[in-house]
Order: structure tokens, then C-alpha cells, then sequence
């Protein structure tokens, strides 16, 4: 019986690594969310939560009511107002390979921005698009409303 264990425990051992293993296309999770909020993926809308984690691609949206923050692996922090549309158009963070890009757009709502690791080594590689422009993010903080 004791062997049974042994073997068992083993072969748990062994596949905890892949179990525990980090999602690699995740770049950055919610960390305070109120009232109604959605993550737009390809396979659909999901409601969002805290620690729901943010890929490439995703359209995070709010209701008249809701609020999200949103902290990306570089440490950008996104404040997400009410009724707001946000997509991140593309990232990368892997500055050791000089890989560092943060794209994003405002499709409508409010954003406040601050920056992170990405903006303080590679500012020209942060840009945020609205439906009238494009923010070349310097290194700080912003705050800007997109209005219907």
C-alpha cells in the first residue's frame, strides 16, 4: 500500500510543473473590478472578476456603472472608467531580448494610464489610439475620455 502512495505521489510530482506552469500569452490580470464588466475573447464574452487575466486581443468593457483596474506584467496600470471600451491592440515584454510593445486602443470611455517598465525603457514603443488620434506615451500618466 505504501508503494501505491509512493508511486501515486510521484506521478503527481511530476505532472504538478505543467499543472502550476504560468500562462505565457497572459499579460496582465484585473485587480479591482466593480459592478458589470466583460472580457471580450475570440470565443466569446466572458464576465470578468478579480484575477481574471488579459490577453492579446481582448476588449475589456464596462457598463454605465462599472470600473476596472488592470495591472500588465510591466507594471503599466490601466484604470478602466464606466462605459468604456479598451482593446490591447499588441504587447511584448521581454526586455532582455529588447522585445517591448504596448498598443492599445480606447474605443470609447475613460482610461487613466500610468506607465510601466515598457514606457520607462522603450517610451516610443507605447502608444494608445482613439477614434480621433493616437497618444505617444513619454514615460508618465494620462488621463483621456473618448466621448460617443
Amino acid at each position: 500500500m505504501k508503494r501505491l502512495f509512493a508511486c501515486c505521489s510521484l506521478g503527481l510530482a511530476l505532472c504538478m510543473p505543467n499543472a502550476v506552469s504560468a500562462d505565457e500569452t497572459v499579460i496582465g490580470y484585473i485587480k479591482t473590478i466593480n459592478d458589470q464588466t466583460t472580457i471580450d475573447e475570440s470565443s466569446g464574452p466572458i464576465k470578468a472578476s478579480l484575477g481574471s487575466p488579459i490577453h492579446v486581443g481582448n476588449v475589456i468593457k464596462t457598463d454605465q456603472n462599472g470600473a476596472a483596474g488592470v495591472t500588465l506584467k510591466d507594471n503599466t496600470i490601466l484604470s478602466i472608467g464606466p462605459n468604456t471600451e479598451f482593446k490591447i491592440e499588441a504587447y511584448q515584454f521581454e526586455p532582455q531580448q529588447d522585445k517591448l510593445q504596448l498598443n492599445a486602443s480606447l474605443l470609447k470611455g475613460t482610461l487613466h494610464y500610468i506607465s510601466g517598465v515598457i514606457a520607462k525603457l522603450k517610451p516610443e514603443a507605447v502608444t494608445v489610439k482613439t477614434p480621433t488620434g493616437v497618444i505617444a506615451v513619454r514615460g508618465t500618466r494620462f488621463l483621456v475620455k473618448v466621448e460617443e
